[in-house]
């Protein structure tokens, strides 16, 4: 009998002596993964929650790792993650824009790279479905704050200003240049992803925007989660993962577009499926 296992991530702040100073206050990412982990749970995954502050590198990446070593082909694994996202400058080449895309954990950036040989660590036959609510610009212009078409239904911070999940320009420079030695050494070794075996599991990521927008939080979670909510209703939802990102897609704003791709073995009756199948 198939197994699934969740990793279910949300971070309303970060620790700021790691940050320079920031904190990256949000609102609704703890929210968002407790209501991916009550979605898992309906559909019979073993769950771990990770909420701010136990939402450290150590734990995310020893969560995965772990997901790994039990699943076997026919399992699967969830990865939902809510919260800021991040650059570094890219080290190993791979990158067009010559940054590095991160999610902002409690105490230091997950580089898009490492999650990239984390998912490589799985053995071929399993399925990996990945939920990231957070900004994934591969352009380090990008600003935490962003007035676009969507205002009104954003959370707006103390200045009235539309809050979005990303990680400010002036705090990902003073992050990364407090810990270059780190972000660097983790790159260190790592080949281009473009010249790397692609992962023997099959993995499906439906992410909150594309790599050029931002993903907006909200009074009672994310606009995507809260969207992704509203089309699974409860379970009533009836279609497969290209329907359900569809549904999805429908319901967002023009400048809020999320994304559907897969990385790894080519599995076509994973997209087939209804979501959070296991």
């Amino acid at each position: 009998m198939a197994k699934g296992l969740a990793l279910t991530i949300g971070l309303n702040a970060v620790d700021p002596n790691h940050y320079g100073g920031w904190s990256g206050k949000l609102n609704a990412c703890e929210a968002d993964a407790e209501d991916m982990t009550a979605i898992a749970r309906s559909r019979e995954f073993i769950c771990s929650p990770l909420l701010t502050k136990a939402a450290t590198r150590a734990h995310v990446v020893d969560g995965i790792k772990k997901a790994a070593h039990d699943l076997k082909a026919g399992d699967i694994f969830m990865l939902s993650y809510s919260g800021h996202g991040g650059q570094v400058p890219d080290r190993s080449s791979d990158e067009p824009d010559g940054q590095d895309e991160t999610w902002c954990l409690y105490d230091g950036q997950l580089i898009d790279d490492e999650l990239y040989a984390l998912f490589g660590q799985f053995a071929a036959g399993v399925r990996i479905l990945v939920f990231s609510d957070s900004c994934h610009s591969g352009t380090v212009t990008k600003m935490a704050y962003f007035t676009g078409t969507t205002a009104a239904r954003a959370t707006a911070d103390e200045g009235g200003q539309v809050r979005y999940r990303a990680m400010p320009v002036d705090a990902a420079l003073r992050t990364y240049r407090a810990n270059k030695a780190f972000y660097d050494g983790l790159q260190q070794g790592k080949t281009p992803k473009d010249s790397q075996p692609d992962p023997k599991a099959s993995v499906l990521l439906i992410s909150g925007c594309q790599d050029n927008q931002l993903s907006q939080d909200g009074a009672f979670n994310g606009l995507f989660t809260s969207q992704l909510l509203q089309v699974w209703k409860d379970s009533l939802f009836r279609g497969n993962y290209r329907t359900f990102h569809r549904n999805i897609v429908r319901r967002m704003p023009p400048d809020q577009t999320p994304n559907l791709f897969m990385v790894g073995a080519p599995d076509p009756a994973f997209l087939k499926q209804k979501p959070f199948t296991i």
